[in-house]
């Protein structure tokens, strides 16, 4: 979705500097700025998602958190 959002980005800024007429092409940056704002907000979201861990920690998880240890490192030893 993000991708697509991208391309009709460009595609907005394309079409604002090829018009003639100044509401079309004021129109048309209107929608370009508000596609940058959109798009940017897109890929932060989809950045943020892929580095976040789940929901969820299971049981041992929370009582390894509770215990000052990291709760993902379930095979590394201790040092």
């Amino acid at each position: 979705m993000r991708w697509l959002l991208l391309v009709l980005t460009l595609f907005a800024f394309v079409l604002c500097f090829s018009r003639h007429g100044a509401g079309a092409w004021g129109f048309w940056l209107l929608v370009g700025f508000v596609g940058i704002a959109t798009t940017t907000l897109a890929f932060a979201q989809a950045r943020i998602a892929g580095s976040s861990r789940d929901d969820s920690l299971s049981e041992y998880d929370l009582m390894r958190l509770r215990e000052g240890k990291d709760p993902l490192n379930h095979d590394r030893p201790e040092r």
